[in-house]
């Protein structure tokens, strides 16, 4: 585990934290990780600080977090970039929900002695389930924000729909943007304050997460998450991949946080209450609750979702503070 060689500079500064970045050995190369650890009013980093692992989306980066960080005083959050993704966007495939849980497992062995409690967003909910039923060593509890139960069929999608009409009909322009050029980071900022997801929570935390997503590659600046690696991830996101029997084995209660409003900002969540109600008679463990006013990314990129997540989180830091003593 190494200090990255060209940490970040952002403008949303997390108030009793300070920023930093790791690169962790994993299979392939080195996964980038960013880190907010705790610091007193001089500005020392708490070294026994509870340790919680943030897991993001399938086309986000670890700066999906900074305001949860920001509402876990005396916490530290560490949340790598998902293979295909971010500062971790060259390392080679295969990927899928295993690929990821191996290198979340390799993260949580580098920051932490024991176990620490994970928690996913949206195709991160996914990989925190598959960590914890392939690397229970490092997992100390679970906590799922609008994610990580198989997907519904999208309404109206062609049973003969291939994969990456499955994944456009699911991400909207999340997906489509993947594919395209930009001329230069104003032009991506334009991208993003149009999208109805983040009209109402536009601000410095959102510009450090949408200035990071771009890259430069051959053919011009693109957003930082692989295509390739997008397609093969959503794979898994449906029953019938790997993910619906490790969330049938969830022993340990597990909250699941949902979003009553979608990827758009629309009244179509990404899961609808019917479906996480038959999730949870396959998966006993699961306990849902709705975050009320809130879509699929402000959930996490607002600041009432932040704080409503940030009290699980505390609920589950609580619970094993518990458990040590």
């Amino acid at each position: 585990m190494t200090a990255a060689p060209d940490a970040v500079a952002l403008r949303h500064v997390v108030p009793g934290h300070r920023y930093r970045t790791l690169d962790v050995p994993v299979d392939g190369g080195a996964l980038r990780v960013g880190v907010w650890d705790p610091v007193d009013a001089d500005g020392v980093v708490a070294p026994d600080a509870p340790t919680l692992l943030a897991v993001h989306g399938i086309t986000a980066s670890h700066l999906a977090w900074p305001l949860l960080a920001g509402e876990l005083p005396g916490v530290r959050v560490v949340a790598p970039d998902l293979r295909g993704r971010g500062r971790s966007r060259d390392l080679p495939g295969p990927f899928g929900m295993t690929r990821h849980a191996d290198d979340v497992a390799a993260v949580a062995r580098a920051v932490a002695d024991g176990p620490v409690p994970v928690l996913g967003h949206s195709m991160g909910g996914f990989v925190a389930v598959t960590v914890a039923d392939q690397h229970p060593d490092v997992v100390a509890g679970l906590l799922l924000v609008d994610g990580g139960v198989p997907l519904p069929e999208p309404p109206g999608l062609d049973p003969a729909a291939t994969p990456a009409e499955r994944l456009r009909a699911v991400l909207g322009p999340a997906a489509d943007r993947l594919r395209r050029t930009f001329p230069d980071t104003e032009a991506y900022r334009s991208f993003w304050s149009q999208h109805p997801a983040f009209t109402a929570v536009w601000g410095p935390a959102v510009l450090d997460y949408v200035d990071y997503d771009l890259v430069a590659t051959p053919d011009g600046l693109r957003p930082a998450s692989n295509p390739e690696a997008v397609a093969a991830d959503a794979l898994d996101l449906h029953d019938g991949g790997p993910v619906a029997g490790a969330l049938a084995r969830l022993e340990r209660p597990t909250t699941l946080l949902r979003a009553p409003r979608g990827l758009l900002d629309e009244p179509s969540p990404l899961y609808d209450p019917a479906h996480v109600a038959r999730w949870t008679q396959r998966a006993p463990a699961l306990r849902p609750r709705d975050v009320p006013d809130v879509n699929h990314y402000t959930i996490i990129m607002g600041r009432d979702g932040s704080a409503a997540v940030a009290a699980e989180t505390r609920a589950l830091l609580g619970a094993r503070t518990e458990e040590v003593r």
